[in-house]
């Protein structure tokens, strides 16, 4: 064979090598691990941060939308106005937008969101978001005029969380199983108990994006986890469940690691009905039995900043209510007796998967069992959850986080799982939700926290962490979660 037969060989199989790598760095799939799988994938109609986590900002968009420091940026409203008197907003809307269906967006849609968030059979996890509006109206096609009842130092952030999000009256009721949104992404296949896959959206209208696919991995176990990363099976865990591993990743250039902060008050929640926790000497009594830290390293390997209310440390209203009920084991004790439980009682524990719960629960028997409260362990699964305890509320005790952002006002609803009843407390949420100076806020917040805490409404445990991890050729991926969602649209290879 001639040398230049071989040098056109060479050529060629260089010109395929080169072809090959390029269509492959141009697919620029990426593919992330989340601990839940959601029940659905409706961010209307469910209260499972697991949904947020896969369709907010990527499948729906909001009038606003939240970035990854808490701020609020336009959406599907490129600007708006707002009356000197705080109680008039005038969205105006991005034109030439459709849906992954193809329908068009415009006012229509946005009212028909609003009404239906709205209505007296709304299934909305947040639907007193929207309680705070007397009227919302079309001037045009691209144009929503919102009236509220009083000012809201909170409705543009409120109207950019994935509950609000712009659904289409032609698909809205099919959005659990086949999500249709105007965002970046289109929902392409779900593989129960394994993956959910998202197909970036070819009509999108803004800002380009860099992925063309997204696989969600549902992974809970936390040994799993580590190997799926290791192995390169994932690409990214924006929140990792094996905290105790991190020092792995943290050491291999192959990774990046960031810690961040999240809206995850992790709670021993109560059911403040149910006997013997309606007694505030019992809850006071186990207030004064947690160990925070002892839970925080034993659970989360010292991820996590203890609280003493419902209310995030980064929050600049935050107030710290640690010592409202210091860890004092004989003053536990005789709160107890007073309360008629000098003997202790015998009580259940249900623990969803994630492993803050699971491990936290074997942590949290064993402080009670010093003042006589024996905890059943009872392991459930994320959807048993969602039906026997967060919505008929059939149980003494839970583990969970809420990651819902500035989220103190569901203790003003006596039918929230809680089941917390106190009408001192809901004129306190009037209040704040009446007050737009940032001082008066702040004030009212202080106070709201305060009175949590006195009330021992819950067992109030730790601020969850963002343990981040990814391959570090991504960029893009959020270090902090100022709300529930794994932003898409930034995210991109480096390399």
């Amino acid at each position: 064979m001639h040398l230049h037969h071989l040098k056109k060989i060479f050529l060629s199989l260089v010109l395929v090598v080169f072809s090959l790598s390029n269509v492959y760095a141009q697919s620029s799939e990426i593919k992330l691990g989340i601990v839940l799988e959601p029940p659905h994938l409706d961010p209307t109609a469910g209260a499972a941060a697991a949904i947020d986590e896969v369709v907010y900002a990527n499948v729906f968009e909001g009038l606003t939308r939240i970035d990854e420091n808490g701020a609020v940026l336009p959406s599907l409203a490129t600007n708006w106005e707002i009356s000197s008197d705080n109680l008039s907003y005038t969205f105006f809307l991005k034109e030439n937008v459709t849906f992954h269906d193809g329908e068009k967006f415009d006012s229509s849609d946005v009212l028909f969101t609003f009404d239906r968030a709205m209505s007296e059979d709304s299934v909305n996890a947040q639907k007193g978001i929207f309680a705070v509006i007397e009227e919302a109206r079309a001037v045009d096609e691209y144009t929503i005029a919102i009236q509220l009842k009083r000012p809201s130092g909170d409705f543009l952030f409120n109207i950019g969380r994935g509950d609000a999000v712009i659904v289409s009256k032609k698909s809205a009721n099919a959005n659990k199983t086949n999500p249709i949104g105007t965002g970046p992404f289109r929902f392409s296949s779900w593989n129960k108990g394994s993956k959910l896959v998202l197909e970036a959206f070819d009509n999108y209208v803004g800002d380009p994006i860099s992925l063309t696919k997204a696989s969600f991995i549902f992974i809970s176990d936390p040994n799993t986890a580590i190997a799926a990363m290791l192995a390169g099976d994932i690409d990214g865990f924006p929140i990792f469940p094996a905290p105790e591993s991190m020092d792995i990743f943290a050491n291999d250039d192959r990774f990046n690691v960031v810690i961040g902060t999240t809206e995850g008050e992790t709670i021993l929640a109560t059911n403040n009905k149910a006997t013997p926790f309606n007694n505030l000497k019992v809850r006071q009594a186990i207030a004064h039995t947690i160990d925070r830290k002892a839970i925080i390293d034993g659970a989360m390997f010292g991820y996590g900043t203890p609280i003493g209310s419902h209310f995030a440390p980064h929050n600049p209203y935050y107030i710290d209510k640690v010592n409202t009920y210091p860890l004092d084991l004989e003053k536990a004790k005789q709160l107890l007796a007073e309360a008629g439980y000098e003997n202790g009682f015998k009580a259940t524990l249900k623990l969803p998967p994630p492993p803050y719960a699971r491990r936290g629960g074997q942590i949290i028997a064993s402080q009670l069992r010093q003042i006589g409260i024996e905890l059943e362990l009872i392991n459930i699964e994320w959807a048993q959850w969602i039906e026997d305890v967060f919505t008929k509320k059939n149980y003494d005790l839970t583990i969970v986080s809420h990651v819902e952002p500035f989220d103190i006002g569901i203790y003003a609803n006596p039918d929230y799982y809680f089941q917390f009843d106190n009408e001192d407390f809901r004129a306190i949420m009037v209040q704040l939700e009446n007050t737009t100076n940032d001082d008066g806020r702040r004030a009212l917040a202080y106070y709201a926290q305060d009175f949590l805490a006195r009330h021992a409404v819950n067992g109030y445990l730790f601020q969850l962490a963002k343990t981040g991890v990814w391959n570090a050729n991504i960029d893009g991926m959020w270090a902090n979660a100022p709300v529930e969602g794994n932003d898409l649209s930034q995210m991109k290879w480096v390399k």
